[in-house]
């Protein structure tokens, strides 16, 4: 895995559903890695809504939809990419967790990235790296972080997505961090062009 974009959800950046699953689609059309719908302010009945339009879209583009939180929406739909913020991966009964072929975890620490493995993660988010616009007044951990983070996951055989800041500038600093791919939110969210953006990360030298 290399260069990959992880997209990470935020229908409240849009006036309607409607032009949030306009995005959604043209993101699924540039075919990232996967799409984390994060809608963690919704209840579990109106996430379940929600995700059934956003698996139609990613189904038709033959792109991995990964389920947020709600692992039992995952299974009842079909889904079979999970990410988790690590507490509740935690609690979730590893016959559960073996139930899905992609696993991932949000994480924030060297130690959280072995408790992640130790999970049956199959690959992590490490962030944030840098300062954005998602976490106000939160000091960056900075590309130091993500190299320690990318080189103890390395040896786990984990594949580390950075999060936080990412831009096509930063792109060369990520890769020589070690970290295996790109995960973001607003940029990805804004995008007018998803399929030229990610295309920038991947060119960047």
């Amino acid at each position: 895995m290399k260069d990959e974009i992880l997209v990470i959800t935020s229908r409240k950046r849009f006036d309607s559903e409607k032009e949030f699953l306009e995005q959604i689609q043209r993101i699924a059309e540039a075919h990232p890695y996967g799409i984390v719908l994060r809608e963690k302010d919704l209840s579990e009945e109106d996430y379940e809504k929600l995700a059934i339009k956003v698996q139609e879209i990613c189904m038709k583009a033959e792109t991995t939809l990964m389920i947020h939180k709600y692992y039992r929406v995952a299974e009842k739909l079909g889904i079979a990419a999970l990410h988790m913020p690590l507490f509740l991966l935690e609690k979730m009964p590893g016959s559960e967790r073996e139930k899905f072929a992609i696993l991932g975890a949000s994480c924030h620490s060297i130690d959280e990235i072995h408790r992640a493995k130790a999970c049956g993660c199959t690959y992590v988010t490490a962030g944030h790296v840098f300062p954005t616009d998602c976490k106000p007044g939160l000091p960056p951990r900075g590309g130091g972080f993500l190299m320690e983070a990318a080189g103890h996951a390395a040896g786990l055989d984990l594949p580390v997505f950075a999060l936080g800041g990412m831009t096509p500038a930063r792109a060369p600093e990520v890769r020589r961090a070690g970290a295996s791919g790109f995960a973001m939110m607003s940029l990805a969210m804004d995008a007018k062009d998803p399929k030229a953006l990610f295309a920038r990360f991947r060119e960047s030298q």
